[in-house]
Protein backbone atom coordinates (compact mmCIF):
# COMPACT_ATOMS: atom_id res chain seq x y z
CA UNK A 1 0.00 0.00 0.00
CA UNK A 2 1.34 3.42 -0.70
CA UNK A 3 0.78 6.03 2.71
CA UNK A 4 2.71 8.66 0.39
CA UNK A 5 4.92 9.08 -1.95
CA UNK A 6 7.92 8.24 -0.57
CA UNK A 7 6.66 5.61 2.29
CA UNK A 8 5.21 2.34 1.59
CA UNK A 9 3.12 0.07 3.79
CA UNK A 10 2.64 -3.30 3.57
CA UNK A 11 2.33 -6.69 5.55
CA UNK A 12 6.02 -6.83 5.57
CA UNK A 13 6.39 -3.13 7.55
CA UNK A 14 7.19 0.02 6.31
CA UNK A 15 9.39 1.35 3.43
CA UNK A 16 11.15 4.09 2.26
CA UNK A 17 11.96 5.01 -0.88
CA UNK A 18 13.94 8.00 -2.60
CA UNK A 19 12.13 10.08 -5.59
CA UNK A 20 13.31 7.73 -8.01
CA UNK A 21 11.83 4.53 -6.00
CA UNK A 22 15.33 3.06 -4.50
CA UNK A 23 14.82 1.75 -1.08
CA UNK A 24 16.60 3.71 1.59
CA UNK A 25 17.78 2.53 5.32
CA UNK A 26 15.80 3.91 8.26
CA UNK A 27 18.67 6.56 9.28
CA UNK A 28 18.83 7.73 5.59
CA UNK A 29 15.01 8.10 5.46
CA UNK A 30 15.14 10.17 8.71
CA UNK A 31 18.29 12.36 7.29
CA UNK A 32 16.00 12.93 4.56
CA UNK A 33 13.01 13.89 6.45
CA UNK A 34 14.69 16.46 8.62
CA UNK A 35 16.46 17.85 5.20
CA UNK A 36 12.93 17.81 4.11
CA UNK A 37 11.30 19.64 6.88
CA UNK A 38 14.32 22.57 7.17
CA UNK A 39 13.48 22.77 3.15
CA UNK A 40 9.73 23.89 3.93
CA UNK A 41 10.92 25.53 7.28
CA UNK A 42 12.90 27.76 4.10
CA UNK A 43 10.61 28.08 1.87
CA UNK A 44 7.81 29.34 4.29
CA UNK A 45 10.51 32.00 5.61
CA UNK A 46 10.93 33.14 1.79
CA UNK A 47 7.10 33.11 1.07
CA UNK A 48 7.23 35.99 4.20
CA UNK A 49 10.19 37.14 2.22
CA UNK A 50 9.17 38.04 -0.74
CA UNK A 51 5.81 39.54 0.75
CA UNK A 52 8.24 42.02 2.88
CA UNK A 53 9.72 42.84 -0.55
CA UNK A 54 6.81 44.12 -2.16
CA UNK A 55 6.59 46.90 0.98
CA UNK A 56 6.99 50.20 -0.48
CA UNK A 57 9.23 51.43 2.57
CA UNK A 58 12.49 50.62 2.38
CA UNK A 59 13.63 50.59 5.95
CA UNK A 60 10.91 47.55 6.68
CA UNK A 61 12.29 45.41 3.54
CA UNK A 62 15.90 46.25 4.84
CA UNK A 63 15.30 45.14 8.12
CA UNK A 64 13.62 41.67 6.84
CA UNK A 65 16.81 41.16 4.09
CA UNK A 66 18.91 41.20 7.22
CA UNK A 67 16.95 39.59 9.31
CA UNK A 68 17.35 36.71 6.33
CA UNK A 69 21.04 37.12 6.43
CA UNK A 70 21.71 39.28 3.25
CA UNK A 71 24.55 42.13 3.98
CA UNK A 72 24.07 45.12 2.52
CA UNK A 73 26.72 47.82 2.87
CA UNK A 74 26.29 51.26 3.73
CA UNK A 75 24.26 53.10 1.52
CA UNK A 76 22.84 50.35 -0.69
CA UNK A 77 19.49 50.23 -1.64
CA UNK A 78 17.45 47.05 -3.07
CA UNK A 79 14.00 48.19 -4.73
CA UNK A 80 10.82 46.75 -4.24
CA UNK A 81 9.74 43.19 -5.46
CA UNK A 82 12.92 41.68 -5.37
CA UNK A 83 13.35 37.89 -4.89
CA UNK A 84 15.61 35.26 -3.38
CA UNK A 85 16.94 31.77 -2.84
CA UNK A 86 19.13 31.55 0.37
CA UNK A 87 19.53 35.45 0.95
CA UNK A 88 22.20 34.77 3.30
CA UNK A 89 24.23 33.90 0.78
CA UNK A 90 23.65 37.38 -0.67
CA UNK A 91 26.13 40.16 0.19
CA UNK A 92 26.61 43.51 -1.38
CA UNK A 93 28.70 46.28 -0.72
CA UNK A 94 28.71 49.91 -0.25
CA UNK A 95 26.60 52.79 -2.21
CA UNK A 96 24.83 50.14 -4.77
CA UNK A 97 21.64 50.16 -6.02
CA UNK A 98 19.71 46.92 -6.83
CA UNK A 99 16.73 47.28 -9.24
CA UNK A 100 13.54 46.60 -8.76
CA UNK A 101 11.85 43.01 -9.24
CA UNK A 102 15.47 41.14 -9.50
CA UNK A 103 16.24 37.55 -9.05
CA UNK A 104 19.35 37.19 -6.37
CA UNK A 105 20.25 33.00 -6.30
CA UNK A 106 21.83 32.15 -2.65
CA UNK A 107 22.32 28.69 -2.66
CA UNK A 108 26.13 29.33 -3.81
CA UNK A 109 27.64 32.94 -2.59
CA UNK A 110 26.58 35.86 -4.68
CA UNK A 111 29.50 38.74 -3.93
CA UNK A 112 28.39 42.36 -5.40
CA UNK A 113 30.63 44.92 -4.80
CA UNK A 114 30.79 48.73 -4.18
CA UNK A 115 29.06 51.37 -6.42
CA UNK A 116 27.20 48.65 -8.61
CA UNK A 117 24.09 49.28 -10.81
CA UNK A 118 22.00 46.51 -11.27
CA UNK A 119 18.79 47.61 -13.02
CA UNK A 120 15.40 46.02 -12.85
CA UNK A 121 14.55 42.24 -13.86
CA UNK A 122 18.12 41.03 -13.70
CA UNK A 123 18.52 37.70 -12.83
CA UNK A 124 21.51 36.10 -11.41
CA UNK A 125 21.36 32.90 -10.88
CA UNK A 126 24.11 30.64 -9.14
CA UNK A 127 22.53 26.67 -9.03
CA UNK A 128 21.59 25.04 -12.36
CA UNK A 129 21.30 21.55 -13.19
CA UNK A 130 23.64 19.06 -14.83
CA UNK A 131 21.66 18.17 -17.80
CA UNK A 132 24.52 15.52 -18.41
CA UNK A 133 23.92 13.56 -15.08
CA UNK A 134 22.14 10.39 -14.21
CA UNK A 135 20.29 12.32 -11.41
CA UNK A 136 19.87 15.82 -12.98
CA UNK A 137 21.51 16.88 -9.95
CA UNK A 138 22.00 20.92 -9.63
CA UNK A 139 25.79 22.34 -9.95
CA UNK A 140 26.05 24.98 -7.40
CA UNK A 141 29.13 28.13 -8.39
CA UNK A 142 29.27 31.41 -6.86
CA UNK A 143 28.78 34.31 -8.59
CA UNK A 144 31.56 37.73 -8.08
CA UNK A 145 30.20 41.30 -9.35
CA UNK A 146 33.30 43.57 -8.95
CA UNK A 147 32.97 47.33 -8.04
CA UNK A 148 31.01 50.16 -10.52
CA UNK A 149 29.98 47.38 -12.71
CA UNK A 150 26.64 48.12 -14.57
CA UNK A 151 24.45 44.96 -15.25
CA UNK A 152 21.51 46.73 -17.67
CA UNK A 153 17.47 45.44 -17.17
CA UNK A 154 16.55 41.78 -17.56
CA UNK A 155 20.08 40.52 -17.86
CA UNK A 156 21.01 37.08 -16.52
CA UNK A 157 23.91 35.73 -15.08
CA UNK A 158 24.52 32.79 -14.81
CA UNK A 159 26.34 30.27 -12.16
CA UNK A 160 30.31 30.70 -11.62
CA UNK A 161 30.46 33.94 -13.59
CA UNK A 162 32.72 36.54 -12.57
CA UNK A 163 32.24 39.73 -13.70
CA UNK A 164 35.38 42.95 -13.55
CA UNK A 165 35.53 46.12 -12.21
CA UNK A 166 33.69 48.33 -14.30
CA UNK A 167 32.23 46.13 -16.82
CA UNK A 168 28.74 46.66 -18.55
CA UNK A 169 26.45 44.32 -19.35
CA UNK A 170 23.85 45.27 -21.97
CA UNK A 171 20.40 45.06 -21.60
CA UNK A 172 18.97 41.54 -22.31
CA UNK A 173 22.62 39.41 -22.14
CA UNK A 174 23.12 36.34 -21.34
CA UNK A 175 26.77 35.89 -19.28
CA UNK A 176 27.81 32.71 -19.48
CA UNK A 177 31.47 33.20 -18.93
CA UNK A 178 33.38 35.94 -17.49
CA UNK A 179 33.54 39.29 -18.27
CA UNK A 180 36.58 40.96 -17.84
CA UNK A 181 37.24 44.64 -16.65
CA UNK A 182 35.82 47.67 -17.93
CA UNK A 183 34.63 45.57 -20.89
CA UNK A 184 31.17 45.79 -22.72
CA UNK A 185 29.28 42.26 -23.53
CA UNK A 186 25.62 42.16 -24.90
CA UNK A 187 23.79 39.35 -26.73
CA UNK A 188 22.75 36.12 -26.32
CA UNK A 189 25.03 34.75 -25.23
CA UNK A 190 27.30 37.81 -24.62
CA UNK A 191 30.15 38.25 -26.17
CA UNK A 192 32.45 41.56 -26.09
CA UNK A 193 30.87 44.81 -28.09
CA UNK A 194 34.21 47.32 -26.88
CA UNK A 195 35.45 48.38 -24.10
CA UNK A 196 34.43 51.00 -21.44
CA UNK A 197 36.07 54.61 -21.93
CA UNK A 198 36.02 55.40 -18.12
CA UNK A 199 39.18 53.67 -16.93
CA UNK A 200 39.51 54.58 -13.09
CA UNK A 201 36.02 55.64 -12.03
CA UNK A 202 35.12 57.56 -8.82
CA UNK A 203 31.48 58.61 -9.38
CA UNK A 204 28.75 57.76 -6.54
CA UNK A 205 25.41 56.54 -8.25
CA UNK A 206 21.96 58.57 -8.29
CA UNK A 207 19.23 58.72 -5.92
CA UNK A 208 16.91 55.72 -5.22
CA UNK A 209 13.43 56.01 -6.08
CA UNK A 210 11.91 56.70 -2.55
CA UNK A 211 9.11 54.33 -2.37
CA UNK A 212 10.46 51.70 -5.00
Amino acid sequence: MLYSENIHISQKGILFTDKDGRPLAGGVALNKALTRLISWWEDFWLMLLNYAAGCPIYIIRKFFFTLSGLKIGQGSKIHIGARFFKPSGISIGKGSIIGDHVFLDGRAPITIGDKVDIASQVLIYNSQHDIDSEDFRARELPVSIDDYTFIGPRAIILPGVKIGRGAVVAAGAVVTKDVNEFTVVGGVPAKVLRKRRQFSPSYNLGRTRLFQ
